[in-house]
């Protein structure tokens, strides 16, 4: 491994690009009256006009049923008006992709990492043709060793390097939780500043189709409490492309989190170069009434609901997270201030989840401006079975959110 990386280091240190640090926008606190105390299973490709394409697998009439119930089509879109529209469709996982390439492309000191991430390109195809185009040493196949690989790649990013790190499923970077707290987040203060940890770990996480409880974890509330780490989620290929794109930029270790059930996501995203803001939540659909607060697949779950709320007379406001750590208050307030009522659907865990810290970001921040409790839908803090319609059960569905909001408008 250690010649491994001396030839990594070596490509590296021909580029004179200078290090390259995304600035994330400062966070502005609104003003406040007061505190108050192993294998990838086949999917269904959901196009950007609601439309379905469903692989021929013995569970495609679920799957069909399943992906359908999680993801909201777009009002007033067409296939005709979507293929006018300048730039490009592309998937969730190609856009992850091509943000990948593109930064490889302009950074030599960009390297990947992981189980199968070379030749074989990913578990979900989104390293795929990169070892191909980029060489063995900057697309590295490892060994079935999460501790390893993964420490492997902190000790890169100290060398300057700037490393992927792709756990092959989420749930399998527990196995790496003492380098990713102990080393990833601690190191830049435990050694006085004298290293940053520019390192990128991703992967796929979230209650799949049938996936089982191991291949099911959602592994946000895990590492939040790590100080050091940023952590963002992506929904869409849009905002994909883009947060990939600004944590490989970033000098901070960013924890990038991707839903097993959002890879097949089709959407048209710019041909321009750019990025999105690590730190900054994104308004899906103004509203008045109420603040539905969401990250992930849960996003779909949430605008699905709204288009019945939207037709029994309720105006929900929709905001997409994205920040895991930190929370854009900025924006999260400015919603709470205007609409006085707010809603958190996550599928993490309820006890000790994001919804649990989001929360308490905002009792203490807004209370004074809320006219009802704050509630919040989680996933049942019970292991994700195997049968499918069990499973389904232990996730937020689009018909308790439309409950809720109807109860909280009251």
């Amino acid at each position: 491994m250690a010649a491994i990386f001396q030839g990594v280091g070596a490509a590296a240190a021909l580029s004179s690009l200078p290090s390259n640090s995304f600035d994330s926008k400062n966070i502005l606190f609104s003003p406040r009256r007061s505190f108050s105390v192993r294998k990838a299973p086949s999917f269904v490709v959901v196009r950007s006009d609601g439309t379905m394409n469903l692989d021929l697998n013995p569970k495609g009439r679920r799957a069909q049923q399943f992906i359908a119930n999680a993801v909201a089509t777009k009002e007033d879109s067409s296939a005709a008006s979507s293929s006018s529209k300048p730039g490009h469709e592309l998937l969730l996982f190609e856009a992850l992709r091509e943000g990948l390439e593109e930064e490889m492309e302009r950074d030599p000191r960009v390297c990947v990492m992981g189980e199968d991430v070379g030749h074989y390109g990913g578990s979900y195809k989104v390293t795929k043709g990169l070892a191909t185009k980029f060489g063995d040493l900057r697309v590295l196949d490892t060994p079935i060793a999460e501790n390893s690989f993964t420490g492997m790649g902190i000790g890169a990013a100290m060398t300057g390097l700037r490393p992927v790190v792709e756990g092959m499923n989420m749930g399998f970077l527990l196995l790496a939780f003492n380098q990713i707290s102990n080393n990833c987040g601690m190191l830049h203060y435990t050694s006085g500043g004298q290293f940053t940890i520019p390192i990128v770990i991703r992967g796929p996480g979230g209650v799949g189709r049938q996936l089982g409880a191991e291949h099911s974890q959602r592994l946000e509330s895990y590492f939040q409490s790590v100080p050091g780490i940023q952590m963002v989620a992506c929904s869409t290929p849009y905002n994909a492309k883009g947060l990939m794109k600004a944590a490989l930029r970033s000098e901070n270790p960013v924890i990038l989190f991707e839903h097993v059930l959002l890879y097949n996501l089709k959407e048209r995203i710019p041909d321009e170069d750019y990025i999105c803001n690590l730190e900054e939540a994104e308004m899906v659909r103004p509203g008045e009434h109420v603040t539905i607060l969401t990250y992930s697949r849960m996003r779909y779950h949430v605008m699905q609901a709204a288009k019945t709320l939207v037709n029994k007379g309720y105006d929900p406001e929709v905001v997409d997270i994205r920040s895991l750590k930190p929370f854009d208050l900025y924006t999260i307030g400015n919603s709470v201030k205007k609409t006085h009522r707010v809603l958190i659907v996550e599928e993490c865990m309820r006890t000790g989840g994001i919804g649990a810290s989001l929360t308490a970001a905002i009792t203490e921040n807004f209370h004074d401006y809320l006219d009802a409790p704050i509630i919040c839908l989680s996933s049942q803090d019970v292991p994700t079975p195997y049968a499918g319609r069990l499973e389904e059960w232990t996730v937020v569905q689009p018909a308790q959110i439309v409950t809720v909001v109807e109860q909280l408008c009251q």
